[in-house]
């Protein structure tokens, strides 16, 4: 009984989201209401203390906002630059084929974009490119939704990962010296482990994701509308897949959360650049779209779209910003060049901000280790360098910030109310009620599920996903609740968190965020219902190979890091 009360807020939360299309900004503040409201009459917290845990969120959820505003400003400061349309002129003359050019602007490009900045901007960018490419502009949206699932759990320099990690970083510290060890030991170790764990699930997708895309890519828009042609780019696919994944795996496994896409993405999208060229691994004959009087009247957009600003800037310059990012995570994230221990593990004073026992309530604190925060240092940092980098006009930086506010303002408040929702739900431990609302709602759903929770484990991770656009909220409302469920059922805690942060991920290509984004920048309104229709193959298919993995190890006794 007391699991279903516990459960309304999340239940309000899917019904206002998903079958009445409410966004995040308003669903939250709602279902964060109804969780306080419920914390105070059912399990009898004060409400002072209702008052200091949703303070004392800001700190998981501020580090995320900043990130989200700065990756977003340093993208919005480059189009206005006109950064973007130098580093898009590169694919000119790549290859003739859009089997190959999906792959390289449409999955490596999309995760360059991912990786520095996330939230829905991969889709927004690579979509319209390949329509300049010569792409049906259904086919562009679908392509770089699906192909918008690898990257994500690394995106934005790791936020929905590191985000993740916030939301457990109490219940790890806690079940840590509950059996003798170091809880900052084995937080950093969890962190680790959980970054190595998710990526060894996405990498595994991304064997077959792209060869998937191109299915979809000849089956739906082809002349001769058969699988056949895609047979040709299993070797591009394969070439492409271990050239990401090589890097991908080795940097999530011995630098974390931060790197993993970002730097893969850059190395694989010049490398798939010069193969191209080069006609290594690619089909001998050349596969094209219909002629566009052919092109069913579905395919194509209901409005015209705006053309990008252009410029004549070299490639050095246009990247130069995110060269500076890149040079700033590596020497920051290395413990050898000394940064790291500076501002992250012992930060010196004035470079963070702690308010401990908020209200006087024990542990509910607030800190911020801002210079720590890629999207202070080096987001935000960089984005106001490359005002004078790039030589750009007052006015045009005024436009990157005002787009920036107007874009990240929906996020800040859903990251807001559903940090302090999350924390209700974790503290609403009483004298009276001492089980916490989420470990009533996980012994429910342990005891239903039992250990069939594993293969339901992704699912809620899409769902997340799915209703809230961002695999960053789907991990802050449903990673503590994969926590706990495992710690009932006695499974791996950190490969059932891998299983939901791949789940948020793998979300990405069907949530309706990611689908109206992609819509409004390729023309194709309307569209919204068949293009999730499409990519829900995808994404079932991709859950599939993470369990494959991952769950298959966990059947087989599996627990890289044990805490019971």
């Amino acid at each position: 009984m007391y699991a279903i009360i516990a459960a309304i807020p999340i239940l309000v939360t899917i019904i206002l989201m998903v079958f009445l299309n409410w966004p995040a900004k308003r669903a939250l503040p709602l279902s964060w209401i109804l969780a306080c409201v419920i914390g105070f009459v059912t399990w009898k917290m004060s409400i002072k203390n209702v008052v200091a845990w949703s303070l004392a969120s800001l700190g998981s959820s501020w580090d995320v906002i900043c990130i989200v505003c700065g990756a977003i400003l340093i993208m919005n400061t480059m189009k206005q630059s006109g950064a973007m349309a130098a580093i898009n002129r590169m694919f000119n003359g790549v290859s003739p084929d859009p089997r190959v050019l999906v792959i390289i602007i449409g999955f490596a490009f999309g995760a360059f974009v991912e990786g520095a900045a996330g939230f829905g901007t991969p889709a927004a960018l690579a979509a319209p490119l390949l329509i300049s490419m010569g792409f049906p502009p259904l086919a562009a949206a679908i392509s770089a939704l699906i192909q918008n699932s690898t990257p994500v759990c690394f995106g934005g320099v790791g936020t929905p990962t590191n985000t993740a990690m916030a939301v457990l970083g109490d219940s790890i510290k806690n079940q840590a010296a509950s059996v003798g060890m170091d809880p900052t030991a084995a937080y950093e170790g969890f962190r680790m482990v959980f970054s190595k764990w998710t990526a060894i699930g996405m990498a595994t997708g991304c064997i077959v994701i792209n060869f998937v895309v191109i299915c979809i890519l000849v089956k739906m828009f082809g002349e001769k509308h058969t699988f056949k042609d895609a047979l040709p780019m299993i070797p591009f696919c394969l070439f492409t897949a271990v050239v990401f994944d090589v890097i991908y795996l080795a940097l999530a496994t011995f630098l974390g959360p931060d790197l993993p896409t970002l730097a893969s993405a850059i190395i694989t999208l010049f490398v798939l650049i010069f193969a191209a060229k080069a006609r290594f691994l690619t089909p001998k004959e050349v596969w094209s779209f219909p002629k566009k009087e052919n092109w069913d009247k579905n395919w194509l957009a209901s409005v015209e779209i705006p053309e990008p600003k252009q410029s004549d800037m070299g490639l050095v310059k246009a990247w130069a910003p995110y060269i500076i990012i890149v040079v700033w995570l590596v020497i920051s994230r290395i413990p050898a060049f000394g940064i790291k221990e500076v501002i992250n593990s012992n930060p010196a004073p004035g470079l963070q901000i702690i308010i401990k026992d908020i209200l006087g309530v024990s542990g509910a604190t607030f800190q911020w280790k801002w210079l720590n925060n890629p999207g202070v240092c080096p987001f935000i940092i960089t984005a106001f360098l490359t005002y004078f980098i790039h030589g750009m006009k007052k006015e045009e930086m005024g436009t990157a910030i005002k787009d920036t506010l107007n874009q990240v303002k929906g996020a800040v408040i859903a990251l807001l109310f559903g940090c302090a929702m999350v924390n209700i739900y974790r503290y609403s431990g009483t004298e009276i009620m001492p089980v916490s609302m989420l470990s009533t709602m996980a012994r429910g759903i342990a005891d239903l599920a039992g250990n069939a929770f594993v293969i339901f484990s992704p699912l809620i991770g899409v769902l997340g996903a799915f209703m809230s656009g961002s695999n960053t909220v789907s991990n802050t409302l449903f990673e503590g609740l994969q926590f706990e469920t495992a710690t009932i059922l006695g499974l791996p805690q950190v490969l059932i968190c891998a299983l939901q942060n791949n789940g948020g991920a793998i979300g990405n290509m069907i949530c309706v965020n990611n689908v109206v984004a992609a819509t409004a920048t390729t023309g194709t309104f309307g569209q919204e219902g068949r293009i999730i229709k499409t990519n829900i193959w995808p994404c079932l298919i991709y859950c599939a190979c993470v369990l494959l993995v991952t769950g298959v190890a966990i059947f087989a006794g599996a627990n890289p890091f044990p805490l019971y």
